[in-house]
C-alpha cells in the first residue's frame, strides 16, 4: 500500500519532465523559467513543509497524515492541467509540494516500527520500489497521454488514482501505536526522542554518520535532479524523439531497471551484510563513484540506443543504493526523530538538490545555446555527471564513525 502511493506521489513529477517542451511553447517560458518551476518553486514547499508535518507523524497518526496529503496532492495536480500562465502553473505546483510532503516520511517511520535493523534493508527497498513502478508508470502513461491529448488532459487523469489510494490508506493501513508498543525500549529513552524540534536538530547534527550522509543526499540531490528533469527534453531536442516512444522507452529502463536494481540493493544488504552499515557504505560509496563514468558516456554517446543502455546500467546502480540507505538513517536515530530524521534530509537535500539541479542546467542551457544551438543541453548535462564522486566521498567518510554513532543510539535508546 504504501509503496502504491509513493508510486503516484513521484508520478507528476515525471510527467513534468516529458511535458516540458510542450509547457514551454504553450506558455512561451525560457528554459530559466522551467527550471524555476520545477526546482526551487517545487522543492522550497515540499522541504519546508516537510518538517511540520514530519514532527506530527513522530508523535500522531501517520497512517491519517499520509492519506489526507494524498488527497491534497492530487486535487492540485488535477489543477495543473488547468494553468494558463506561468504563475497559475507556479501555485499549482506550490500546491503539490505541501501535499507530497507528507508522503516519504511518515512512511519510513512505520516501516522502521514494523522491521528489525537486520531487516529494513530490504523492507525499505521493497517500499522504495514504488519509486520505480511510479517512473514505469508515470513515464509511459504521461508519453502516450500527452502525444495523444495534450499535457493538459495529462495532470488531469494522472491525479485521479491517487483520490483513490487515499480512501484505501485510510481503510486498510493501521497504526501501530493504536494497538501496541512496537519499540518498547524506546519508553526508557531520555527526552531526546521528545525534545524540541531545536533539541532534534542538535542532536542530530551531533550525529557524524547522519551529517555525511546528510551532505550525501544534498550533493547527489542536485546532480541528479538536474540531470533527470531534463533527460527527457534531451532526447526530444537531440534525436527528434516523440513523447509517446521516449515515455516508453523510460518506463522500461528506469522502471524495469530500477526495480532490478533496488530490491537486489535491498536483499544483497539483508543477506550478505545484515547489522553491518560499515561493510553497506563502502560498497554504496564505490557505487556512486561508478555512476560518474555512466552518466557521463549517456551524453557522450553518438548513438541514441547506447545512450539508453547506459541509463539502463546506472540506474540498476543507483537503485540498489536507495533501500540500504534510507534504511541507515531509521536505525542511525532514535524512534521518536524517525520522520523527522528523513524530512531533514528531504529538507536539505530538495532545497540544495531539486531546488538548484535543474535550475543550474536551464541557466546553463541558456548560456550555451549562442554557441551550441540545440545542442547547449547536452553539455549543459554533461557538466553536472562529474558530481556523483563528490557523493560517494561523503559515504567513504560515514564509514569512519558508523559503528560509533550505532553504539551510541543505542545506549540512548536501550533499556540498561
Amino acid at each position: 500500500m504504501l509503496a502504491a502511493i509513493l508510486a503516484f506521489n513521484y508520478v507528476d513529477g515525471l510527467a513534468m519532465g516529458l511535458v516540458l517542451q510542450d509547457i514551454k511553447a504553450d506558455l512561451h517560458l525560457s528554459d530559466t523559467q522551467l527550471g524555476f518551476l520545477t526546482g526551487i518553486a517545487f522543492a522550497l514547499f515540499y522541504s519546508v513543509m516537510g518538517i511540520p508535518i514530519a514532527r506530527w507523524a513522530d508523535r500522531g497518526n501517520r497512517v491519517a497524515i499520509i492519506s489526507v496529503t494524498a488527497l491534497l496532492w492530487s486535487v492540485m495536480v488535477i489543477l495543473c492541467g488547468r494553468a494558463m500562465s506561468f504563475a497559475q502553473l507556479l501555485a499549482g505546483r506550490v500546491g503539490v509540494a505541501v501535499g507530497e510532503a507528507g508522503c516519504v516520511p511518515p512512511a519510513h517511520s512505520l516501516i522502521a516500527d514494523y522491521f528489525s535493523r537486520a531487516e529494513r534493508p530490504r523492507a525499505v527497498a521493497l517500499y522504495m520500489m514504488g519509486g520505480s513502478l511510479s517512473m514505469a508508470i508515470g513515464y509511459f502513461l504521461a508519453g502516450w497521454l500527452n502525444q495523444l491529448y495534450g499535457w493538459r488532459a495529462t495532470f488531469a487523469l494522472l491525479g485521479l488514482p491517487g483520490l483513490g489510494l487515499a480512501l484505501l490508506a485510510w481503510l486498510t493501513l493501521r497504526e501501530p501505536r493504536s494497538f501496541r508498543q512496537i519499540e518498547p525500549s524506546a519508553s526508557a529513552a531520555p527526552d531526546l526522542d521528545t525534545a524540541t524540534l531545536t533539541g532534534v536538530y542538535r542532536a542530530l547534527w551531533a550525529n557524524s554518520s547522519f551529517r555525511d550522509v546528510l551532505f550525501c543526499f544534498c550533493v547527489m540531490t542536485f546532480f541528479s535532479a538536474g540531470i533527470q528533469q531534463w533527460q527527457p527534453a534531451f532526447f526530444i531536442r537531440s534525436y527528434g524523439v516523440g513523447t509517446g516512444e521516449l515515455g516508453t522507452w523510460f518506463a522500461l529502463i528506469y522502471g524495469v531497471s530500477g526495480i532490478l536494481g533496488t530490491y537486489a540493493g535491498g536483499s544483497l544488504a539483508s543477506r550478505r551484510a545484515p547489522n553491518n552499515e560499515r561493510l553497506q557504505l563502502g560498497v554504496m560509496a564505490a557505487v556512486y563513484a561508478a555512476l560518474s563514468c555512466l552518466t557521463a558516456g549517456i551524453y557522450l554517446v553518438p548513438e541514441r540506443n547506447a545512450a539508453f543502455g547506459l541509463i539502463a546500467v546506472g540506474t540498476i546502480a543507483g537503485a540498489a543504493v536507495s533501500g540500504p540507505l534510507f534504511a541507515m538513517i531509521q536505525t542511525l536515530v532514535a524512534p521518536r526523530m524517525r520522520a523527522t530524521s528523513i524530512a531533514l534530509v528531504y529538507l536539505f537535500s530538495n532545497l540544495v538538490g531539486t531546488g538548484l539541479g535543474p535550475l543550474t542546467v536551464g541557466v546553463l542551457s541558456d548560456a550555451l545555446r549562442p554557441f551550441l544551438g540545440e545542442e547547449s543541453l547536452r553539455y549543459a548535462l554533461l557538466a553536472l555527471c562529474p558530481g556523483y564522486l563528490w557523493g560517494g566521498w561523503h559515504l567513504w567518510r560515514a564509514r569512519r564513525t558508523i559503528v560509533r554513532d550505532l553504539e551510541d543510539t543505542c545506549r540512548s535508546t536501550c533499556p540498561q
